[in-house]
């Protein structure tokens, strides 16, 4: 497969020079801390235009008019900090980056300085730093958490009139079905991915649990 760059990336999304100057300046956080830290491997940051920023930044092109948003399980910045980069000059914008190791909230710090973009760290567990009372316009998570441990801590958010953007793989039915198991009720919808032919999203707009309180 032939290389894919900022200038395919730009191509694809139709994204401006500064978009792709915030997620540039990203990669080459990542490439620095990475040699410190597991945030990224060296043939994962290979294929960071393809396999990562495209992947996160597609997300965006599915709720154009959102705002507010907030990423479980942030880890190395996707698909929060790309997100962030791609709405950053939006009136309002804000990114809230909840992640509980607190080398990888680190880094996150650090990037969203270098990258200034409109975001803020939540460093903790989802289960206990996701602000209850807040509302976003959309919740997501990558490579985070099984579909019903998601829904668990996305309830708070989705439960306020967010939409749902979860990037999945191959066996996103066989967690449509564990949640369904575990007692969640979901309206949803899935988007082809155009980073990678198996991975989906799952694009959740009504989310019920009988008896779950939040």
């Amino acid at each position: 497969m032939p290389d894919y760059g900022p200038a395919d990336l730009k191509r694809d999304l139709s994204l401006d020079d500064a978009q792709i100057a915030r997620i540039a300046a990203h990669r080459a956080l990542l490439a620095d801390w990475s040699q410190r830290m597991n945030l990224i491997g060296p043939k994962e940051l290979d294929q960071y235009w393809r396999r990562h920023a495209l992947d996160s930044a597609q997300l965006v092109r599915l709720a154009p008019e959102g705002r507010r948003w907030i990423d479980l399980g942030a880890g190395a910045g996707f698909p929060g900090l790309i997100v962030a980069a791609l709405i950053a000059d939006a009136p309002g914008a804000e990114v809230a980056l909840v992640e509980a190791t607190g080398k990888k909230a680190a880094f996150l710090r650090e990037a969203v300085a270098v990258m200034g973009v409109p975001a803020v760290v939540l460093h903790g567990r989802a289960e206990t730093v996701v602000p209850k009372a807040a509302r976003y316009d959309v919740v997501t998570a990558r490579a985070f958490a099984p579909l019903p441990r998601i829904m668990d801590y996305a309830r708070p958010v989705l439960s306020r009139g967010a939409v749902g953007l979860f990037l999945k793989g191959a066996d996103l039915d066989g967690e449509l079905a564990a949640a369904a198991a575990a007692g969640w009720a979901i309206e949803a919808d899935t988007v082809e991915s155009l980073s990678d032919p198996r991975g989906r999203i799952l694009r959740v707009t009504s989310a019920r649990r009988p008896g779950a309180q939040g």
